[in-house]
């Protein structure tokens, strides 16, 4: 089956404190839902971004937050496994009235590795 990546994206301001205990449950409500009906492979919260660039000279430089400029950045994510993009999206759509905030869903491309011989 297809897997999917579901992620949140949280203004660049987002304060966790500020989350009230009724939108909490929420969010734990819909992971029970999800691992109940066998979907969700893993979900999490992200913390602070390190962008690391390599550099002309062949050194990695790594530097604090990301390396776009955004207004808002990735706050968590879940892999879930579907039968099609429709039951991801379906799933996305809870989250988002969940989360109350954006989500992207994008299908995982898997590339198995050539066969020794």
């Amino acid at each position: 089956m297809p897997q999917y990546l579901v992620t949140m994206y949280l203004p660049d301001n987002y304060d966790p404190s500020a989350e009230d205990q009724a939108k909490v449950e929420e969010i734990h409500a819909l992971n029970r839902e999800m691992i109940a009906a066998g979907v969700r492979k893993f979900a999490c919260g992200l913390g602070s971004t390190h962008t690391l660039r390599t550099q002309p000279n062949g050194e990695v430089l790594v530097t604090d937050g990301p390396y776009l400029e955004t207004k808002e950045h990735v706050g968590g994510l879940s892999i879930l496994e579907c039968a099609d993009l429709d039951e991801a999206l379906a799933w996305a759509r809870k989250g988002a009235k969940a989360i109350r905030v954006p989500v992207e869903v994008r299908e995982i491309f898997f590339m198995p590795a050539p066969a020794e011989k």
